[in-house]
């Protein structure tokens, strides 16, 4: 089947859109010129897109509704049973629904993207099921992920398993109520200004944003690739160590994985942790909303490690605050070029691009009026300084994120772990239908300011739960170098080991 060509009208319309003028005898000339290459898409357009498509029949799915999803953590249930042997043999996992299982539905929370169905598995789904795990269906979230709330997702707000009414984070909000819930063991979530911390803190779960390139992002839908990353959300330590060692590995299509350093992270638990030594970041508690609550529970967390044997000490990091600064030029700039202009994948980049994907989340040109506020903001700043300033602070940005990873790598020199609040609040009132614009918009960002930073420089982070304040859960966030996440693992196990959380 051959492509489409232009006339020479639409061809200098072509050109205008380049800022080049073309006469009719310019624009016949060049269209001339340019057949040999409408030629050789014509050869592209004839072949398959050389995507591996999983034809296994998964015709058992369904929306669950009422009774069956109060908390409308669930976009669709199914009951994919994995190898019958493997580590995660009997574990129960729910999808984040930005993340593609064949043949299941996906519409990463809005309604712009659905009816689209993913022709292939993830990487990581793949892992998962090769290792025995039974996948339970796909975790409701945010708008294209937009949002560290959980009043975003379309068709309706995911709400907290610990206080109806009350948010359950974002944006992997589903995932992180799930398995608070009780209704499955893991879930996957992903992370790009905290969006695996942020619900797991809010729902009182084990957390991990692994080293950016860590674990393949292949399969799932992306914001902005220097900023994506993915991760396990479970009830347990060990539960997470051993899913992040079923996740972790190249796979050789993801431009996100440098030279991934895997390791046996379930090897750490139990560990002794004396002598070891972990900086209590003064920045991490010198937010404009820390709720002082909230930061009483993450010190005292902090004086049961110092009862454990480690040796604990306030450190300041200047670079935490540069680093979240640089997300917004980043984070901005970087999704409306790559997830809306780009429509979903972009450009300059070697891997696996989910063209169907593409076909599909081209439409939101025509259903503008279904963006959240939460994507809307968002794009509105990407624009401004694409329009602007031809996307000079997004480069400026990249530059300086090397700086601020570099201010964390010479703390870490001298810390084994980094310590601070998750989130400076615990979940909020869930906003109602008809709140404002501003109150929409608040909500969907209010709990980002230690979150995002790690993001940028791509240090593993994981959020582990240490109290409660009013009913719900309170998370500290420990930190380690790239690919450092055993002695994160190693941490968090001493800690879970001492004190029942809920009782703190």
């Amino acid at each position: 089947m051959a492509i489409s060509r232009p006339n020479i009208d639409e061809l200098k319309e072509i050109a205008k859109s380049i800022y080049i003028d073309l006469t009719d005898a310019e624009a016949k000339e060049y269209l001339a010129l340019m057949q040999a290459n409408f030629d050789a898409y014509d050869v592209v357009d004839e072949l398959d897109d050389n995507i591996n498509k999983n034809t296994a029949i998964r015709d058992k799915f369904y929306r669950p509704t009422g009774d069956e999803n109060p908390l409308n953590a669930w976009y669709y249930k199914t009951n994919i049973v994995g190898a019958s042997t493997g580590l995660l043999k009997g574990k129960i996992v729910a999808l984040k629904d930005n993340i593609s299982l064949a043949n299941i539905p996906m519409m990463n929370g809005s309604e712009t993207l659905e009816g689209f169905i993913p022709a292939y598995d993830a990487t990581i789904v793949t892992r998962m099921l090769n290792e025995g795990a039974t996948i339970a269906g796909k975790a409701t979230c945010e708008h294209f992920c937009l949002s560290g709330g959980s009043h975003t997702s379309d068709p309706a707000p995911v709400h907290n398993p610990h206080k109806y009414g009350y948010a359950a984070g974002g944006s992997s909000s589903g995932s992180a109520a799930l398995v608070a819930n009780g209704d499955v063991d893991m879930a996957i979530a992903c992370d790009q200004g905290g969006s695996i911390r942020i619900p797991s803190s809010f729902c009182g779960v084990y957390g991990m944003k692994p080293t950016h390139g860590l674990v393949p992002y292949t399969g799932i839908m992306p914001i902005e690739n220097t900023i994506d990353h993915a991760g396990p959300v479970t009830t347990t330590v060990k539960d997470n160590a051993v899913l992040l060692e079923v996740l972790a590995g190249i796979d050789y299509l993801d431009p996100r994985q440098y030279a991934p350093k895997v390791d046996q992270y379930s090897a750490y638990l139990n560990k002794d942790i004396s002598g070891l030594k972990i900086g209590v970041v003064k920045e991490g508690f010198d937010l404009p909303n820390m709720d002082s609550k909230v930061a009483e529970k993450v010190y005292k967390a902090a004086d049961i490690f110092k009862k454990l044997g480690a040796i604990v000490e306030e450190v300041s990091l200047p670079e935490h605050k540069l680093a979240g600064a640089l997300w917004s030029p980043i984070g901005c700039e970087g999704l409306t070029a790559q997830m809306m202009h780009g429509n979903g994948m972009g450009f300059n980049w070697k891997g696996q691009y989910d063209v169907d994907l593409m076909e599909k989340h081209k439409a939101w040109r025509t259903q503008t009026n279904k963006l959240a506020p939460s994507l809307i903001i968002s794009m509105l700043v990407g624009q401004f300084g694409i329009n602007q300033y031809d996307g000079k602070y997004y480069a400026k940005a990249q530059n300086l994120a090397r700086k601020a990873t570099l201010g964390y790598e010479k703390v870490l020199d001298q810390y084994d772990v980094l310590l601070m609040p998750t989130v400076p609040i615990v979940a909020q009132k869930l906003p109602t239908e008809d709140a404002s614009i501003t109150e929409y918009i608040t909500k969907a960002f209010e709990m980002i300011g230690n979150t995002a930073p790690l993001d940028i420089t791509g240090h593993p982070a994981m959020t582990v739960p240490c109290g409660l304040v009013d009913g719900l859960p309170v998370g500290m966030m420990l930190i380690a170098k790239h690919y450092a996440e055993g002695v994160i693992y190693q941490t968090a196990s001493a800690y879970e080991s001492a004190v029942n959380w809920k009782d703190c």
